[in-house]
Protein backbone atom coordinates (compact mmCIF):
# COMPACT_ATOMS: atom_id res chain seq x y z
CA UNK A 1 0.00 0.00 0.00
CA UNK A 2 1.60 3.25 -0.96
CA UNK A 3 2.00 6.05 1.87
CA UNK A 4 -0.03 8.97 1.77
CA UNK A 5 1.86 12.19 2.48
CA UNK A 6 1.00 14.95 4.64
CA UNK A 7 1.11 18.37 3.86
CA UNK A 8 2.21 19.57 7.28
CA UNK A 9 5.53 17.57 6.64
CA UNK A 10 7.08 19.51 4.20
CA UNK A 11 9.86 21.59 4.80
CA UNK A 12 9.00 25.39 2.86
CA UNK A 13 11.74 27.25 1.55
CA UNK A 14 11.96 31.15 0.22
CA UNK A 15 12.21 30.25 -3.90
CA UNK A 16 15.76 31.42 -5.41
CA UNK A 17 15.25 34.54 -7.05
CA UNK A 18 13.10 36.04 -4.89
CA UNK A 19 14.12 38.85 -2.58
CA UNK A 20 12.77 39.92 0.63
CA UNK A 21 12.63 43.10 3.11
CA UNK A 22 11.01 43.88 6.32
CA UNK A 23 8.86 47.39 5.76
CA UNK A 24 8.80 50.69 8.16
CA UNK A 25 5.99 48.39 9.54
CA UNK A 26 8.43 45.57 10.31
CA UNK A 27 5.62 43.36 7.33
CA UNK A 28 7.67 41.44 4.95
CA UNK A 29 7.87 42.57 1.26
CA UNK A 30 8.76 40.08 -1.45
CA UNK A 31 10.58 41.92 -4.42
CA UNK A 32 9.04 40.73 -8.15
CA UNK A 33 10.95 41.23 -11.45
CA UNK A 34 8.75 41.89 -14.00
CA UNK A 35 10.39 39.90 -16.77
CA UNK A 36 9.16 39.18 -20.03
CA UNK A 37 7.77 40.49 -23.26
CA UNK A 38 4.56 41.75 -22.28
CA UNK A 39 6.21 43.11 -18.93
CA UNK A 40 8.37 44.81 -21.33
CA UNK A 41 6.18 46.50 -23.49
CA UNK A 42 3.99 47.41 -20.23
CA UNK A 43 6.68 48.97 -18.94
CA UNK A 44 7.80 51.04 -22.05
CA UNK A 45 3.86 52.38 -22.79
CA UNK A 46 2.30 52.39 -19.40
CA UNK A 47 5.04 52.75 -17.62
CA UNK A 48 4.64 49.98 -15.24
CA UNK A 49 7.52 49.33 -12.50
CA UNK A 50 10.39 47.05 -13.35
CA UNK A 51 9.86 45.82 -9.85
CA UNK A 52 6.51 45.05 -7.81
CA UNK A 53 6.68 44.41 -4.01
CA UNK A 54 3.91 42.13 -2.81
CA UNK A 55 3.55 43.14 0.82
CA UNK A 56 2.50 40.58 3.60
CA UNK A 57 0.66 40.80 6.69
CA UNK A 58 1.26 40.67 10.14
CA UNK A 59 0.67 36.65 10.11
CA UNK A 60 2.43 36.29 6.54
CA UNK A 61 5.07 38.37 7.51
CA UNK A 62 5.78 36.08 10.73
CA UNK A 63 5.22 32.83 9.08
CA UNK A 64 7.88 33.70 6.27
CA UNK A 65 10.37 34.75 8.78
CA UNK A 66 10.13 31.53 10.41
CA UNK A 67 10.61 29.86 6.98
CA UNK A 68 14.50 28.58 7.65
CA UNK A 69 14.90 25.28 5.34
CA UNK A 70 14.79 23.47 8.59
CA UNK A 71 10.81 23.57 10.02
CA UNK A 72 8.11 21.82 8.88
CA UNK A 73 4.72 23.71 8.49
CA UNK A 74 3.98 21.95 11.53
CA UNK A 75 6.76 23.31 13.59
CA UNK A 76 5.73 26.72 12.26
CA UNK A 77 1.92 25.90 12.87
CA UNK A 78 3.20 25.76 16.98
CA UNK A 79 5.46 29.21 16.39
CA UNK A 80 2.33 30.57 15.17
CA UNK A 81 0.32 29.13 17.61
CA UNK A 82 2.54 30.63 20.69
CA UNK A 83 2.92 33.88 19.63
CA UNK A 84 -0.88 34.82 18.49
CA UNK A 85 -2.63 32.37 20.61
CA UNK A 86 -6.46 32.12 19.76
CA UNK A 87 -6.07 34.86 16.89
CA UNK A 88 -4.75 32.22 14.66
CA UNK A 89 -7.63 30.03 14.90
CA UNK A 90 -8.60 28.02 12.77
CA UNK A 91 -4.96 27.66 12.42
CA UNK A 92 -3.87 24.35 10.35
CA UNK A 93 -6.86 25.51 7.63
CA UNK A 94 -5.54 28.75 7.69
CA UNK A 95 -1.52 28.13 7.53
CA UNK A 96 -1.57 25.26 4.84
CA UNK A 97 -3.52 27.50 2.40
CA UNK A 98 -1.01 30.37 3.26
CA UNK A 99 1.61 27.89 1.98
CA UNK A 100 -0.82 26.62 -1.09
CA UNK A 101 -1.36 30.19 -2.10
CA UNK A 102 3.16 30.85 -1.73
CA UNK A 103 3.60 27.86 -4.06
CA UNK A 104 1.25 28.36 -6.48
CA UNK A 105 3.05 31.63 -7.36
CA UNK A 106 6.21 30.49 -7.04
CA UNK A 107 7.52 32.50 -4.31
CA UNK A 108 8.46 28.99 -2.61
CA UNK A 109 9.57 25.83 -2.65
CA UNK A 110 9.29 23.00 -0.57
CA UNK A 111 12.95 21.21 0.65
CA UNK A 112 10.67 17.71 0.07
CA UNK A 113 9.00 18.24 -3.15
CA UNK A 114 4.96 17.68 -3.49
CA UNK A 115 3.45 15.43 -6.33
CA UNK A 116 2.20 17.01 -9.18
CA UNK A 117 -1.28 16.10 -9.81
CA UNK A 118 -1.73 14.27 -13.83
Amino acid sequence: MKKKKNYLDYVPVCAPGYNWKLNEKKQVEIEVQNKGFYNRLAQKLFKRPKVSYISLDEYGSFVWQQMDGQRTIYDISFLVKERYGEKAEPLLPRLTRFFQILYQNHYIGYSTPLDKKK
